[in-house]
């Protein structure tokens, strides 16, 4: 990436403020977030993101998901873009490292949901109040993957809810070591829809499965 391209690109203070949205994002964003955010028109925005992914800063994807007319265009930080601090390389090489580590000593997939589980119990103890029906458990189980990344899409009978992950924000280290970042993100549901109450898993397919990673929801 040209380095002076991208101090031109972000010495301007709007792009720089939308920039940093992006950064902060922890999914892709249309420019209607990104205007709503910044308190911007979206004609104001659409030029800045442009010029920004034509020098390599951002990805776009399309997003045609249930909407009517033109599909959504949805940004993020390309891979090679500088994360100016808010998402440290180093943290990127330290959990590389950590989960080649792991992966020689092969612990079981259980002991591994299992310390996922610990995290997902924590999770739900901070929220406000505990659900009492299985709505407001898959509800609460939405609004934490979105936290976390994984761009989550509900699709529900009545009895039974499936969610599917249709972003990753492991995918990187998924991909390389699938029993340690699929299971533990599989002990983190667990342990969270445990806690919250109201429903119970019934399946969770991983990168393993080659099936759309998802979780499966049933109440109790």
């Amino acid at each position: 990436m040209d380095r002076l391209q991208v101090f031109k690109a972000l010495g301007d203070n709007t792009r720089y403020a939308i920039y940093l949205e992006l950064a902060r994002s922890a999914t892709p964003l249309a420019t209607g977030d990104i205007a709503e955010s910044l308190d911007l028109h979206p004609n104001t925005v659409r030029p800045h993101l442009e010029r920004m992914r034509e020098i390599g800063l951002l990805s776009v994807e399309i997003d045609n998901r249930g909407t009517v007319g033109r599909p959504q265009h949805r940004y993020s930080l390309a891979a090679e873009a500088p994360s100016l601090g808010l998402e440290p390389s180093a943290f990127r090489l330290l959990a590389r490292l950590l989960a080649g580590v792991a992966s020689v000593y092969a612990p079981d997939t259980e002991t591994v949901a299992e310390m996922g589980r610990a995290q997902g119990e924590v999770d739900a103890e901070a929220l406000e109040s505990t659900a009492a029906e299985t709505a407001a458990c898959v509800d609460a189980l939405m609004t934490e993957l979105a936290d976390l990344g994984f761009d989550p899409a509900m699709a529900s009978d009545g009895d039974h809810t499936s969610i599917a992950f249709t972003r990753c924000p492991f995918r990187e280290l998924a991909e390389a070591f699938p029993d340690l970042v699929c299971h533990l993100h599989r002990g983190i549901v667990e342990g969270f829809v445990s806690s919250v109450g109201g429903a119970r898993v019934t399946d969770f397919a991983t990168l393993v499965d080659r099936d759309p990673c998802r979780v499966e929801l049933a109440g109790r």
